[in-house]
C-alpha cells in the first residue's frame, strides 16, 4: 500500500490529483465544522448519546456523516439524499423501459440518468431537511425560534443550509471524479467514517484503563480490550478476502476463418464475485429496522404502552435484531444481485461472441447454469456480510462494551480503499505501459 502511494506520488500527474483530492477532502471537513443558524448542537448531542437517538436513523446519518449531524453543522445530511436518490433510479431503472433503454445509450445515457439522479436528490434533500427540522422543533427543542416570522424564516435558513450542504457534497463528490483518484462520493463517505476512529480509539482506551484504575479495577478489560482489537483486525482481513473472492467460470471460443486467417480458439473466464452488491445490503437492512425507532422519535409513545414494547425489540443491542438484520441482509443480498445480473443475458452474450462454457450447451442451459453459480455465490457473500454486520452488534451486546464498531463503517472504508489503490495501480500502469510500437 506504501509503496503504491509512494510510487504515485512520483509521477507528477498522479500526484496533482492526489493532492487535488486531497484539497477537496479538506474542504468537505471544513464544512463539517461549519455550523447552522439558529440548531442547538447541545440538545442534538444528547439525542443521539440517548437509547432512543442510538438505533434510529438519526443516529446512523451522524456515523455517515462523521458526527456532522450531532453538531448541526453544514453538511449534516451527508450523502444520504445521494445515496437513497441512486438506489431509486437504480431501482426503477430495471422496473421503466424508459430508463433502461437510457441505461443502455451509453455515454449520453449515462449522463441524463446522472441529470435525473442530481434532481432527485434535491427533492429528497429537501423532503429530508423539513423531516428533521420538525423533528428537532416539536420533539428535542433544538431550535432557536420556532414562533411568528421570525421562526418561519429561521426554518427556510436551517432547511436550506441542510439542502445546500448536501448538494455542495455532491458537487466536491463529481470534482473528485473529473480532476482526483477515486470515487468522489464514496471517499467523502470514507472522510466521514475515518474521522470518527479517534472516537472509537478513545473510547477503548478508557475502558483499558478502568483494568487498572481506581479502587475497584475492572480486570476484565484488560482481556476484553486485546481481544476486540484483535477481532477488529480479523475483520479486515476477512472483508479484504471477500472483496477479492471470485468464482472464475471457464469460456472458451471458437474459432473463426476469416480469409486465410483464423480468429478465436482461446480460452477465458467469466468473473462472479463473492461480494456482488457491496455494501448496498446493509445499507438497505440497517436503513428499514431504522424506520421503527424513527417513528418512536417523531411521536410520544407510552413508555408502558404496548407500542413502546413492540419498539424496544427494533433496538439494536437486542438478538432479535440481530436475527432480522442477519436475514434481511441475506434478502436483500439476493434481490440487489437479481436486479443487476440476468444469467439469460450473459448466456445471449456468450452465444453472440461464440463463447461457450466447457460441457454447456448454449441457451438454456447456459443460462441454467450460470444462475445456479450466482445463486451459490450470493448465498455465501449473503452469509458473510450478514456476519461482517451482526459480530459487532453481538460483541457490543456480550461484553456490554460500547465500541462504536460498525461492519458498515469498516465494509465502507476497506472497500473504498481496495478500490482506490486499484485506480492508482491501473493509473500507473496505463503510464508506464511502452506499447506495442516498442
Amino acid at each position: 500500500m506504501f509503496k503504491t502511494l509512494r510510487n504515485a506520488w512520483s509521477v507528477p500527474e498522479l500526484r496533482k490529483k492526489l493532492l487535488y483530492t486531497l484539497l477537496i477532502v479538506l474542504l468537505f471537513r471544513i464544512g463539517t465544522a461549519v455550523p447552522v443558524p439558529f440548531l442547538d448542537p447541545s440538545a442534538l448531542q444528547q439525542m443521539l448519546q440517548s437509547a432512543e437517538g442510538a438505533g434510529n436513523l438519526l443516529g446512523y446519518l451522524d456515523i455517515l456523516s462523521g458526527g456532522a449531524f450531532a453538531s448541526a453543522t453544514l453538511f449534516a445530511l451527508s450523502i444520504t439524499p445521494y445515496i437513497t436518490s441512486s438506489i431509486v433510479i437504480q431501482l426503477l431503472t430495471v422496473a421503466i423501459p424508459a430508463l433502461e433503454r437510457m441505461a443502455k445509450e451509453g455515454e449520453d445515457g449515462r449522463k441524463k440518468i446522472q441529470r435525473i439522479t442530481r434532481y432527485t436528490t434535491v427533492g429528497l434533500a429537501l423532503l429530508q431537511a423539513f423531516a428533521y427540522y420538525t423533528l428537532l422543533r416539536n420533539q428535542y427543542q433544538a431550535v432557536a425560534y420556532t414562533e411568528g416570522w421570525t421562526g418561519v424564516f429561521a426554518a427556510c435558513v436551517i432547511i436550506s443550509a441542510f439542502c445546500g450542504g448536501a448538494m455542495l457534497i455532491v458537487y466536491l463528490g463529481e470534482r473528485i471524479d473529473e480532476h482526483g483518484i477515486g470515487n468522489g462520493i464514496s471517499l467523502l463517505l470514507f472522510a466521514g467514517i475515518v474521522s470518527r476512529g479517534y472516537n472509537a480509539v478513545k473510547r477503548l482506551w478508557d475502558y483499558f484503563a478502568l483494568g487498572f484504575m481506581g479502587e475497584n479495577p475492572e480486570l476484565k478489560y484488560l482481556i476484553l480490550v486485546p481481544l476486540i482489537v484483535v477481532l477488529f483486525l480479523a475483520l479486515i482481513i476477512a472483508i479484504i478476502i471477500m472483496t477479492n473472492a471470485e468464482r472464475r467460470i471457464p469460456i472458451q471460443y471458437a474459432k473463426r476463418v476469416v480469409g486465410r486467417k483464423m480468429y478465436g480458439g482461446n480460452a477465458s473466464y467469466l468473473p462472479v464475485k463473492v461480494n456482488m452488491s457491496g455494501v448496498m445490503p446493509i445499507i438497505f437492512a440497517s436503513s428499514l429496522l431504522a424506520i421503527p425507532g424513527t417513528i418512536a422519535a417523531f411521536v410520544n409513545v407510552n413508555p408502558t404502552g404496548f407500542m413502546a414494547r413492540f419498539l424496544s425489540i427494533f433496538n439494536h443491542n437486542t438478538p432479535v435484531y440481530g436475527v432480522l438484520y442477519f436475514l434481511l441482509i441475506l434478502a436483500f443480498n439476493y434481490f440487489y444481485v437479481a436486479i443487476q445480473y440476468n444469467p439469460i443475458e450473459l448466456s445471449n452474450n456468450l452465444r453472440n461472441s461464440s463463447g461457450t462454457i466447457p460441457g454447456i450447451r448454449p441457451g438454456r442451459p447456459t443460462s441454467d447454469f450460470i444462475a445456479r453459480i450466482i445463486s451459490k455465490i450470493t448465498l455465501i457473500g449473503g452469509i458473510i456480510l450478514g456476519l461482517v454486520a451482526v459480530l459487532p452488534i453481538a460483541v457490543a451486546g456480550l461484553t456490554k462494551m460500547n465500541i462504536s464498531l460498525g461492519g458498515t463503517s469498516i465494509i465502507i472504508v476497506v472497500g473504498v480503499a481496495l478500490d482506490t489503490f486499484r485506480q492508482l495501480e491501473s493509473q500507473m500502469m496505463m503510464r508506464h505501459y511502452k506499447g506495442f510500437m516498442d
